[in-house]
């Protein structure tokens, strides 16, 4: 018994080879995984609010208010007749403004960290995956070596040995972070070296490098993207928590961590300071981790969404 063929199916097969390509067919399943819309449309909403939010709302986020008007409450009205929408701070400066900012540098470190341990993983994995032998037992030992050791005490360890600052505290994530993507880009190129395009490079000649980076990495890039998306989340926790322990990125510079840390003695007294930069990093982690999944499960088409 023939079963009936859908509008959609039918549209399908009326799409040439040529138009179905790999990254529509990603597109298309991953707008089936609804949990990874919602955290698109999320994270799409924070970035917007957090790079035009301080063009529209112009308020310097280091001003400080003179006068005993620190911790006013949300809706407060200072002397000057400036509204504060989300109260003020201990120095009192402006919460929302210090939000907006500070958002800025949190998934400014988020976003550059992760694609960065992600690049350092990627050419460790494919180095040793590809030389394999001796070259590959170094470099996953010393992979394992770093996997074993514990994170945040080594974070702000080498946080207080190297500085205080975005830069620093960027290149401290990036040293305890390319491990995953290490071990994941390896088993990948373990695989695809023996197959038959590879072999058939190195029949004609093709140098060991252009092998690598220009044949076998560019078939690993969605598993990356993956782990960079996934990663982007992990280094805005990193960020907050050494932040927060006071580390990381240094007053008066804003971000969502270091505004914790200036809350924590006003928790009682004014517990909207912990709850705004505590509530945005746990929706802009969760949104990350929502679209990582969701992305994941688009990019293996073995799974059905």
């Amino acid at each position: 018994m023939a079963r009936d063929i859908t509008t959609e199916e039918a549209r399908e097969e009326l799409i040439s080879p040529e138009e179905f390509s790999y990254w529509k067919m990603v597109w298309k399943r991953l707008k089936k995984h609804k949990l990874a819309m919602v955290g698109m449309y999320m994270l799409i909403i924070i970035i917007i609010i957090c790079l035009i939010g301080p063009l529209i709302y112009r308020v310097d986020p280091n001003y400080q208010i003179e006068g005993p008007y620190e911790l006013l409450s949300p809706g407060a009205v200072d002397p000057n007749g400036v509204r504060h929408p989300l109260g003020t701070d201990d120095f009192a400066r402006d919460v929302l403004a210090r939000l907006l900012y500070g958002g800025r540098i949190s998934l400014l470190i988020g976003f550059s960290a992760s694609i960065s341990a992600a690049l350092v993983g990627a050419v460790v994995g494919l180095i040793a995956g590809y030389y394999g032998k001796t070259v590959d037992n170094i470099l996953m030992r010393i992979t394992d070596i770093f996997l074993c050791l514990p994170t945040i005490p080594l974070l702000i360890a080498l946080a207080s040995v190297i500085g205080k600052g975005i830069l620093q505290l960027i290149f401290v994530i990036v040293v305890f972070g390319w491990m995953t993507d290490a071990r994941l880009v390896r088993g990948i190129i373990l695989s695809l070296k023996e197959q038959e395009f590879t072999e058939a490079a190195r029949a004609i000649g093709v140098p060991p490098s252009r092998i690598m980076f220009k044949h076998l990495l560019p078939n690993t890039l969605a598993y990356i993207i993956i782990g960079t998306t996934l990663g982007i989340g992990s280094s805005i926790i990193y960020e907050a928590s050494i932040s927060f322990l006071g580390f990381g990125v240094q007053a008066p510079t804003a971000s969502w961590g270091n505004m914790l840390q200036g809350a924590q003695n006003y928790i009682w007294r004014a517990p909207f300071l912990v709850f705004y930069p505590g509530i945005l990093i746990f929706i802009t982690v969760l949104a990350f981790n929502f679209f990582g999944d969701g992305l994941r499960d688009a990019l293996d088409p073995r799974l059905k969404i």
